[in-house]
């Protein structure tokens, strides 16, 4: 329903601490963060520490920002820095690094710093500010005091206009705009979002959900996406067995790309006009998901390497692909179990995934565990971010992640005789590490969590996780009773393999082991004219379908300022479709694994 004031932003739950007492506690730290001139895209930030004790301070800046697993350096965008002492003197300081700043502090009792960041970025994990809207990210908004980052804080917002805010952080009774974090990660883990956003709101057992929505057309359903984002919850709360916030956001901006998980929220960025088709308002439930899963799965379940964070340097895993890639899994998975989408569409994704990925060569060349650690400098999304190279060479754990997590949930299932799955394995890290040890698993914990869930050895599925070894999908898909199409078949008659630049005739990538490399072709080659007749304003698609498998092709390319005349022997493209099928007379344990897996 309707938020019906649309000033209050989150329920109270429990009591949060005033903003007077918190500010006469020793070490006491308080942020103001104003947005008086929008339009010139600058957050203005001021940071009140109380009790600091020492002859100088240094304040620092994270680089990077969890859950996005790229060096962003947020300190670019810091402009006017200054410090100060609580009778308003003027503090020394000096820059030390790229995101440190060393002020003398001279033992003053109270130091405030002040400084602008520049924010004009349309991304999930940047700022923004114009005069319609605004967005901030923790970690590229409050600087922390070096050692400090397990004290508590309050920051103030101070928004234009009659500006609504929305943050997953608790609110100060009695103190408008303002919220308490028990300590920097949350506060960092906590993005906020700024404008006159519609809001809407659900319950599940008692907690308080609120959706903050900008740009979506009026024609889309507010009460079903109420509705099915209340299922999502529900149906992924009853999966684990808890739900582990006093409240929760969902911040959804209609402009923008990208999604990020937090504690207490979800920031998504995306097309809110896209919300009004069929395909577009599935998605967005997938993305919804995806970013929920994500409170249980790499907020609290994560790798021992994923919290405590070094917010100065990358912090490298083996074990995105069960962060993200399992992440993948479970919110597709959670979309069917709640009646979103049906079974057959579930498992039509699954064997899209499986396709997509195999029919690529970078499985040939990166484990999944290698991608983990290499997000920091490909993203880990596979396709190498345009770098025509990576593209041909790096993989997804995303995509690896989500096409492995049915395997093992079978292979659990069809060895405990139904009795246990990954569910089991998701609550039992939950229990184990989350609530009881209160730290992330090593890789080794998290295979002998799986193992002991099984009561098997899983040697062959962790082979996938750590080689290239070729994946036998069949073999586990068998256990729930489906059969895999794994036969090549061609799949394009006249391949060449080149994919070109958007409306020209360079070439912008070309495919490992194609027609195109084998004949000498090179990435930025300017292709001027087929078989004697200009390319012109004539697609290379087009002309392959007059073609067949086996004929030779005549290029005119322009290189490197040369012309060259290159013959390519065109083939075919053979790929594995993967499609899923019922076997014909399954056992009653296959019926029992795919019913119970699916829910239905």
């Amino acid at each position: 329903m309707k938020t019906t004031r649309p000033d209050v932003w989150l329920m109270l739950l429990a009591l949060a601490v005033p903003i007077a007492a918190l500010s006469q506690t020793a070490g006491a730290m308080a942020f103001t963060v104003s947005m008086d001139q929008p339009a010139t895209h600058y957050y203005h930030v001021e940071f009140h520490c109380d009790g600091l004790r020492g002859e100088a301070q240094d304040f620092k800046m994270p680089v990077w920002m969890p859950g996005y697993y790229r060096i962003v350096d947020y300190s670019k965008d810091v402009i006017n820095f200054k410090a100060v002492d609580g009778a308003g003197h003027i503090l020394e300081w000096a820059k030390t690094n790229k995101n440190t700043w060393h002020v003398k502090t001279a033992n003053a009792p109270r130091i405030v710093v002040s400084y602008d960041v520049y924010a004009f970025t349309v991304f999930v994990a940047n700022n923004f500010l114009d005069d319609q809207r605004g967005y901030m990210v923790g970690p590229g908004i409050y600087m922390n005091v070096a050692g400090m980052i397990d004290h508590p804080a309050i920051v103030t917002f101070r928004p234009w206009r009659n500006w609504k805010v929305a943050i997953g952080l608790d609110p100060v009774p009695g103190q408008p705009n303002t919220f308490s974090a028990p300590d920097f990660d949350l506060l960092y883990d906590c993005p906020a979002m700024f404008g006159d956003f519609e809001q809407l709101q659900f319950d599940v057992k008692g907690i308080p959900h609120t959706i903050a929505l900008e740009f979506v057309p009026a024609s889309v359903d507010r009460g079903r996406l109420t509705a099915d984002l209340k299922s999502i919850v529900t149906t992924a709360t009853e999966l684990m067995g808890d739900i582990p916030y006093k409240h929760y956001a969902f911040l959804y901006m209609g402009k923008g790309a990208g999604g990020v998980e937090h504690l207490t929220s979800a920031a998504m960025l995306s097309n809110g006009e896209g919300l009004a088709t069929p395909e577009g308002y599935q998605a967005f439930l997938g993305f919804a998901a995806h970013e929920y899963f994500h409170t249980f799965n790499v907020k609290r379940i994560k790798p021992i390497a994923l919290g405590p964070f070094d917010y100065d340097h990358e912090n490298y895993t083996n074990m995105l692909w069960v962060s993200e890639g399992l992440t993948s899994y479970y919110s597709s998975l959670i979309e069917e179990r709640a009646g979103l989408t049906s079974s057959d569409r579930y498992l039509t994704s699954l064997s899209s995934g499986m396709a997509s990925l195999e029919n690529s060569s970078g499985h040939l060349f990166q484990s999944v565990a290698q991608s983990s650690v290499d997000t920091w400098i490909t993203g880990g999304r596979g396709g190498g971010s345009g770098d025509e190279n990576a593209a041909n060479t790096t993989i997804s754990y995303y995509s690896k992640g989500s096409a492995l997590g049915p395997l093992l949930d079978l292979r659990i299932r069809y060895e405990t005789k139904n009795q246990k799955s990954l569910d089991t394995v998701m609550r039992t890290l939950y229990k184990e590490f989350y609530e009881e040890k209160k730290r992330g698993f090593t890789d080794a914990e998290f295979r002998e969590v799986c193992e002991r869930i099984a009561g098997t050895s899983l040697a062959e599925f962790f082979d996938y996780i750590y080689t290239t070894k070729e994946v036998d999908y069949a073999k586990y898909f068998a256990f729930a009773g489906l059969k895999l199409d794994t036969e090549l078949r061609a799949a394009r008659d006249a391949w060449l393999g080149v994919e070109m630049a958007n409306n020209g005739n360079a070439i912008a990538r070309i495919d490992f082991d194609s027609p195109a490399r084998a004949g000498g072709l090179s990435v930025q080659d300017q292709i001027l004219a087929v078989d004697g007749i200009p390319l012109g304003n004539r697609k290379m698609d087009d002309i392959l379908k007059a073609r067949k498998s086996g004929e030779t092709i005549k290029l005119l390319v322009a290189r490197a300022n040369r012309i060259e005349d290159i013959a390519v022997v065109l083939a075919s493209k053979m790929e594995r479709s993967f499609k899923i099928t019922s076997v014909d007379n399954p056992t009653q344990l296959q019926s029992t694994i795919l019913k119970d897996w699916l829910k239905n």
